[in-house]
C-alpha cells in the first residue's frame, strides 16, 4: 500500500517514513529541489520533487496514495507572514490537489501542534474539547491550517494529530537546550510545566490514528502521558551529560530583547525568536492524550529519562555534542 509523506526530510517526517517502510508500506516522499535528504538516503523510498506552495507540482505526488501524511511546515520564520504562507496556503494547496486527483484516499493525516490550541490557562491539561486560544503566530497558523482540513471532511477522510514538544534523534530544537546544558547553563524564566513525547511514540500514535476507522474526522493529542517541569528536564539532561549546571535567571521582561538579538545574529530562523517568546511567557504547556488511549489503544512506551538518554547518545555518536 502506497503512502505519501510530506516533510520527509525533516525530524518527524524522516522517522515516520522509516517506520512506515518497516511496516510494509511503499513510501513516497515529497521533497523540494535541492533539499537535504541525508536521513532518507539509505531508505528504499520513492522521491518526487515538488513544493506545497506550487499546487501544480503536487499532482504526481498524491496520485495512487492510500494514505497521505502531511508533516511539512515551518515552526520558526524570519517573517510572520511566512507561517501562514507555508502552514496554511501549503496545506490548502495539498488538500485541493488530493480532492482533484485522489478522491479515493483512505486517510489524510495532518500533523498539527499543541500550539494550535495554546497553553493551559488554569494548570489543567487541555484536551480536544478545549476552545483554541493560540498565543503565537505559529500556533495561529497551525489552527488556520486545521480549519482548512476540517473544511473538507465531507470530501476526504481526515485525521488531525496535535503533538506537544517532540524530542529524539535528529531533532535540532531540543539540541539547542542540550548544548546549553553541556556548557553548564540552565536558562530559567520561572517554573513551567510541559507535556512531551519521544519521537517513536509520536510516530506510533500517528500510524495508529491513520489505520483506525474510528479516527476519521477526529483530532488527537499524543504525549508521553506525564507532565514535566523545566527543572526536571534540565537536571535530567545534566545528569546524563555529567555536567553541573547553573540557573541563569532571565526576567520575562528581557526575553523579547534577547530574542531580537538572537534573530539579528542568526544565519537563519532561530529557535530563540520573538514568536517563541510569546509561548514561553506561559507556564503550562500541557495536554491530555486520554482520547487517543481510549479510542486508538495508544500507550506511550518511552519514559523521559530513557528518551533523553537515547537522544543524548545519538547526538554524541553523530558528533553533535
Amino acid at each position: 500500500m502506497k503512502v505519501l509523506v510530506t516533510g520527509a526530510t525533516g525530524f518527524i517526517g524522516s522517522h515516520l517514513a522509516e517506520t512506515l517502510l518497516s511496516r510494509g508500506y511503499e513510501v513516497r516522499c515529497l521533497v523540494r529541489s535541492g533539499s537535504n535528504r541525508r536521513w532518507l538516503e539509505t531508505l528504499c523510498v520513492e522521491f518526487t520533487e515538488g513544493d506545497c506552495l506550487d499546487e501544480k507540482s503536487l499532482e504526481k505526488a498524491v496520485k495512487d496514495c492510500s494514505y497521505i501524511f502531511h508533516v511539512a511546515g515551518i515552526t520558526k520564520a524570519c517573517r510572520e507572514n511566512d507561517f501562514f504562507c507555508v502552514n496554511v496556503d501549503g496545506t490548502r494547496n495539498l488538500v485541493n490537489t488530493v480532492i482533484k486527483h485522489n478522491s479515493n484516499i483512505k486517510r489524510f493525516v495532518f500533523i498539527s501542534s499543541l500550539s494550535a490550541v495554546g497553553p493551559s490557562l488554569d494548570g489543567k491539561p487541555v484536551n480536544e474539547q478545549t476552545e483554541p486560544h493560540p498565543v503565537s503566530v505559529y500556533g495561529k497558523s497551525k489552527l488556520e491550517a486545521e480549519k482548512v482540513i476540517l473544511g473538507i471532511t465531507d470530501q476526504i477522510p481526515i485525521t488531525i494529530i496535535r503533538p506537544p514538544a517532540v524530542y529524539g534523534p535528529r531533532d535540532r530544537d531540543f539540541y539547542f537546550f542540550f548544548k546549553l546544558i553541556k556548557r553548564g547553563i540552565f536558562p530559567y524564566w520561572g517554573k513551567a510545566r510541559y507535556s512531551l513525547v519521544y519521537v517513536d511514540d509520536l510516530i506510533n500514535g500517528i500510524i495508529m490514528a491513520a489505520e483506525s476507522p474510528q479516527a476519521v474526522g477526529q483530532t488527537y493529542f499524543i504525549t508521553d502521558g506525564e507532565v514535566h517541569s523545566n527543572e526536571e528536564i534540565a537536571y535530567e539532561i545534566s545528569r546524563i551529560l555529567n555536567r553541573n549546571i547553573t540557573k541563569v535567571h532571565l526576567p520575562k521582561s528581557m526575553m523579547p530583547f534577547l530574542a531580537s538579538i538572537g534573530e539579528r545574529f542568526s544565519k537563519g530562523p532561530s529557535i530563540f525568536n520573538r514568536d517563541k517568546i510569546r509561548e514561553l511567557r506561559y507556564r503550562y504547556w500541557i495536554c491530555d492524550h486520554s482520547k487517543a488511549e481510549r479510542e486508538l489503544g495508544y500507550n506511550p512506551k518511552v519514559k523521559l529519562n530513557e528518551g533523553l538518554r537515547w537522544t543524548a547518545n545519538w547526538y554524541k555518536i553523530n558528533r553533535w555534542l
